[in-house]
C-alpha cells in the first residue's frame, strides 16, 4: 500500500514537473526558407504577444512556450501557422518552408480561340477601343477618387481667374481650415479604426482591457502625435509596438485618474 503510494506521489510530481518546465518561455531560434527573399518575414507568436522579424538569411529568435502559435506573414508568400510541440520546445529550434503566393484562376474561354502571336492577334482582331473623355477633347482625372470632405476642400482651394477669389474668401471665412480639419478627422478615424479591426485580437488577449473601453483606448492612441505617420507606413511590427506601449500608457492614466 505505502508503495502505491510512493508511486503515484512520484507520477503526480513529475507530471506537475513537467507542466512547470513546459510553461515556461525559452528562446526559439529559427530558420524561414523559400524560393525568394527572406529577410523582413514577420514572425508574430499570436500567443504570448511577441513579434519579430527574419534577417537576411531568414533566421529569427522569438520567446515561446509549448503549444504556442507562431504565425508567419509576407507579401510573397502563403501565411505559415506552427504550433510549438514539446519536441520542438525541448529542440529550441524550428525550420519554417513558405510557399508562394500564387493566385490561380481557372480557364476561361471567351470569343475566339488566338494564336499566341501578338502581333497577329491584334490584327485579326474585331475588337476596338473604347472611348474615353480623352477621344472627347475632355479632361480628364485618372488618379484616387477623393471623398466627399476632400472634394469640398478642393473647391474651396481652387478657382479660375487672374485673381482666383473662392481660396481667399474661404481663407478669411476660415471655412478652408475647417475643411482641412474635417479630411484629417476622416482619415485619422479610418486608419484607427483599421488598426483596431487589424490588431484587437492580439493586443487584448494578454492585456485584457474591458471592451467599453476599447473605444476610448484606440482616440487615446489616436491622439498621439506619432499616429499619422503610422498610418502612412507598412510596418506591423511598429504599429503593433506603439499600440502596446499606448495601452500601457493608457491603464496608466485610467489608475491615476482613479487614485486622485
Amino acid at each position: 500500500m505505502n508503495f502505491r503510494k510512493i508511486r503515484l506521489l512520484f507520477i503526480v510530481a513529475l507530471l506537475f514537473g513537467c507542466s512547470s518546465l513546459f510553461s515556461q518561455s525559452i528562446e526559439l531560434s529559427g530558420n524561414v526558407i523559400a524560393s525568394g527573399d527572406v529577410e523582413g518575414i514577420h514572425v508574430i507568436n499570436v500567443s504570448y504577444s511577441r513579434f519579430t522579424t527574419t534577417n537576411e538569411f531568414g533566421e529569427f529568435t522569438i520567446p515561446a512556450r509549448v503549444n504556442d502559435t507562431l504565425k508567419f506573414t509576407g507579401i510573397k508568400y502563403e501565411v505559415a501557422v506552427v504550433v510549438l510541440s514539446p519536441l520542438l520546445y525541448q529542440t529550441k529550434t524550428l525550420e519554417v518552408v513558405l510557399k508562394d503566393n500564387i493566385n490561380v484562376l481557372d480557364e476561361v474561354i471567351i470569343g475566339e480561340i488566338l494564336t499566341g502571336d501578338l502581333l497577329l492577334d491584334l490584327e485579326n482582331s474585331d475588337a476596338k477601343p473604347g472611348i474615353n473623355f480623352y477621344d472627347l477633347g475632355l479632361p480628364g482625372y485618372k488618379g484616387k477618387p477623393k471623398t466627399q470632405s476632400e472634394r469640398r476642400l478642393f473647391e474651396a482651394t481652387s478657382g479660375g481667374g487672374f485673381i482666383p477669389l473662392n481660396p481667399i474668401l474661404n481663407g478669411i471665412s476660415g471655412r478652408t481650415k475647417m475643411l482641412k480639419n474635417q479630411v484629417r478627422l476622416e482619415r485619422q478615424d479610418k486608419c484607427m479604426n483599421a488598426m483596431r479591426s487589424e490588431f484587437s485580437e492580439i493586443l487584448f488577449r494578454d492585456n485584457y482591457l474591458e471592451e467599453d473601453l476599447r473605444s476610448e483606448y484606440f482616440y487615446f492612441c489616436a491622439d498621439h502625435e506619432d499616429f499619422r505617420s503610422l498610418c502612412d507606413i507598412d510596418n506591423e511590427m511598429e504599429i503593433l509596438m506603439f499600440l502596446q506601449n499606448q495601452l500601457k500608457a493608457y491603464k496608466a492614466n485610467r489608475a491615476e485618474s482613479r487614485d486622485n
